[in-house]
């Protein structure tokens, strides 16, 4: 048996496993009331002080902190507090004839001690939607956000510490030697959101107590705009998408496919739609946020100067500011594949754009490559866009918009192998936290209560009808 005395973790994991059946036992109406209490303090009480504290940790501007980090959530208690009720019912479900005699069905049971690791990049959102999910399905919680956004994370630790019992959800402040420690103890849940190769760590770690994962990673999402579509449309959705959060979003467009014939068009109408979004000085822009922090505005600049150096052409964009970590919004064409920006997820306000004559060729290109966490089409031909969707495989697709799918609720969010493992969000999100247990009761004598030794040919000629006619 493990010895977790030097984990320093330890003593509060150990009091969420001793609630963790008291908890599981709460019904709708308790599991609701928590959740309340967690949209109040978002939606007033804490408001100012999280759109302070984004603010501080890379300017996000206050409209996208309530529109990309409050609202997700709150609207995320809204569907659960409609639905809860119905989820926490034992789900009848059919039995065969040969189980004559019998009921079954399905209850929906808390999985007990969960642990989330949460990233920086949405920080509320990442963190508080998942808690939601957990808190839903009858878990106790430990949260662990990451300790690049440390006001926002001090606000949340406020919030937590104001709302829960420690023994029911607690959050835990620290580096990467915190989440190391973490991963450590026998968690029944791990819901992890990063970068694909942490994602690998997590999932050796839950390997050692065989606790289940939920994995939201990333990877190189791709649009495809083909020659049919409502060119304008298409240039400003793409450029929300890329730029909102300052393009550190793990959905956003990584790539552009766009048809050769409208290469130039859609230059003048990007450049125009860039004017008219952030002005002719983004960096002194209300609406344009900035990288996180130093370590990951020179993986940044070092990706740009890497497609340069191979040959790259800047369109639109380029500069930037270490001592602000501001980069300016950038359009790269003529990419080399082995290139940093090729390469890897970039995760920053970079995007490169590549040409194409044959939908054949996209389709080619982008099988040649992990499935990405989502793949977007600007298309009016159903056709085509059925054929990319058939062809192809992702963890969500957009069709004519781009992120819009991570805020439907009745739709699973999440990425296939390399972008990402399990589903959130909704009736999805509450199942990756819960076990559905299946029960089966005898109600009168059945068939198999026939069958049982000492066997005989009557017998044998019972089985031989069940084979052939049940």
């Amino acid at each position: 048996m493990t010895n977790y005395s030097d984990n320093r973790y330890f003593k509060l994991f150990d009091k969420q496993k001793a609630t963790q059946l008291v908890i599981g036992k709460t019904n709708y109406k308790e599991r609701l009331k928590k959740l309340k209490a967690l949209k109040l303090a978002l939606e007033k009480t804490y408001k100012q002080e999280i759109r302070d504290a984004l603010y501080n940790d890379f300017k996000k501007p206050h409209l996208e902190t309530d529109l990309t980090e409050i609202y997700p959530v709150i609207d995320e208690i809204n569907f659960v507090k409609t639905h809860l009720k119905s989820w926490l019912k034992n789900q009848k479900v059919d039995t065969p004839i040969a189980l004559l005699g019998s009921s079954s069905w399905i209850k929906n049971e808390a999985k007990g001690v969960c642990l989330i690791i949460s990233p920086w990049n949405f920080p509320v959102n990442l963190t508080f939607g998942p808690l939601v999910s957990a808190i839903a399905a009858g878990n106790t919680v430990v949260l662990k956000p990451s300790e690049m956004t440390p006001h926002t994370s001090k606000v949340m630790s406020n919030i937590v510490n104001a709302i829960f019992n420690k023994n029911e959800v607690a959050l835990i402040e620290g580096d990467v030697e915190v989440s190391k420690a973490l991963l450590k103890l026998p968690f029944n849940h791990i819901f992890f959101t990063g970068s694909p190769q942490v994602g690998k760590i997590v999932m050796k770690a839950a390997a050692t107590y065989l606790s289940s994962v939920t994995l939201e990673l990333g990877g190189k999402s791709p649009v495809i705009i083909d020659d049919t579509s409502h060119l304008d449309k298409a240039v400003k959705k793409i450029i929300f998408g890329k730029f909102l959060n300052a393009g550190q979003t793990c959905i956003a467009p990584d790539y552009v496919f766009v048809n050769e014939s409208i290469k130039e068009e859609f230059v003048t109408r990007f450049k125009k739609q860039l004017k008219a979004f952030y002005s002719e000085t983004p960096s002194s822009s209300h609406s344009f946020g900035r990288i996180v922090n130093q370590k990951h505005f020179k993986r940044l600049t070092g990706y740009l100067e890497d497609a340069i150096s191979k040959k790259a052409s800047i369109i639109v964009g380029g500069s930037s500011e270490e001592k602000d970590n501001y980069i300016e919004p950038t359009l790269v064409f003529d990419v080399s594949e082995d290139s940093d920006l090729m390469q890897n997820e970039i995760f920053g306000p970079i995007l490169p754009v590549k040409t194409y004559t044959s939908t054949n060729e996209v389709i080619n290109y982008i099988n040649s490559r992990e499935k990405p966490l989502a793949l977007y089409i600007f298309s009016k031909n159903r056709k085509r866009i059925n054929e990319i969707i058939n062809s192809t495989r992702a963890g969500s697709t957009c069709i004519n918009h781009n992120l819009l799918q991570f805020l439907n609720h009745n739709l699973p969010f999440g990425g296939s192998n390399n972008s990402g493992i399990g589903k959130s969000h909704g009736y999805f999100g509450f199942l990756e936290f819960t076990n559905q247990r299946s029960i089966l009761k005898q109600h009168t004598i059945g068939a198999i209560d026939l069958l049982m030794p000492p066997y005989n040919n009557f017998k044998q000629k019972l089985v031989d009808l069940t084979i052939k006619w049940f």
